[in-house]
């Protein structure tokens, strides 16, 4: 028996109409709705499929708008990656942790370029200004103590690849024993903090969103966002516990980035600095 099947990904089932049933005379809108939800492989692709009066289906089909751009940016361990999948039911999202963002908002990775740059990086071709409204440019921060012990050191030492990608000194090998022994910032998170955080030159907004409030507040960030507020579709917060050591040498390393977090509120919009036009 051949399976004819409506594929929505990011959290909804795959929604699976038997051909039979399509093809039955007494079909109705009411056994349309009573099919179940289940997983099953896309056999052959949709033709004929009748308008369906589902909520959850035609929710879905409305919401996307791949012109929808979204920029997540972190320094990583900050819960970027459960907003960058939750954005993904509503447009065309890009995973960034670039500690330099450019005063002139850029493409990412090998888009429209034939440079070989790393996917996570802004890859210096600028996107047209009249392109630019269907940006959204998003960066996500959070305790940094909690950031350093979730992303930055591992059991057996720095997690170097992941310090490389955020663009950190000495090749990204920097042991928190170092930063302990120096008692400063070598991973320079005050720096990449203050490089998304600061008004500047740029020809963009960026959407500093302080993840701790997020959960309590995800109806505020879709307003902000200009997403539809879809309960069902909220993400599911799932963090491992993570044994935090050092707090009393960390909080002092840190005093300042921790201060300056602690003044921002959930969403900050970092508008770009104005010039008086010469006349």
């Amino acid at each position: 028996m051949s399976i004819y099947s409506l594929n929505f990904t990011n959290g909804l089932n795959k929604v699976v109409f038997n051909k039979a049933l399509l093809n039955s005379s007494s079909i109705n809108s009411s056994s349309i709705n009573s099919i179940p939800l289940n997983n099953y492989p896309i056999s052959k692709p949709i033709r004929n499929i009748p308008v369906i009066n589902n909520p959850i289906i035609n929710s879905k089909i409305n919401i996307f708008d791949k012109n929808r751009i979204f920029y997540v940016c972190s320094s990583g361990g900050c819960g970027s990656t459960v907003i960058f999948n939750y954005l993904k039911n509503f447009g065309t999202v890009y995973h960034i942790h670039d500690r330099y963002p450019p005063n002139k908002l850029e493409y990412i990775g090998n888009t429209n370029t034939e440079k070989d740059v790393y996917s996570e990086w802004f890859n210096g071709v600028e996107i047209p200004e009249n392109e630019l409204s269907n940006y959204k440019v998003i960066f996500i921060y959070r305790n940094p103590i909690k950031v350093i012990f979730s992303r930055l050191t591992q059991r057996n030492g720095p997690n170097v690849s992941h310090l490389q990608h955020i663009k950190c000194d000495n090749n990204g090998n920097i042991n928190i024993y170092d930063v302990l022994k120096a008692e400063k910032d070598l991973y320079k998170l005050e720096e990449f903090f203050d490089n998304y955080t600061k008004p500047s030159d740029k020809n963009y907004k960026i959407h500093c969103v302080k993840y701790e409030l997020f959960w309590d507040n995800i109806a505020l960030f879709n307003k902000t966002m200009g997403i539809p507020d879809i309960k069902s579709l909220y993400p599911v917060k799932q963090e491992k516990p993570k044994q935090l050591q050092f707090l009393s040498s960390l909080t002092k390393i840190y005093f300042s980035l921790i201060n300056k977090m602690n003044f921002m509120r959930f969403i900050e919009i970092v508008e770009p600095i104005q010039h008086e036009k010469e006349t």
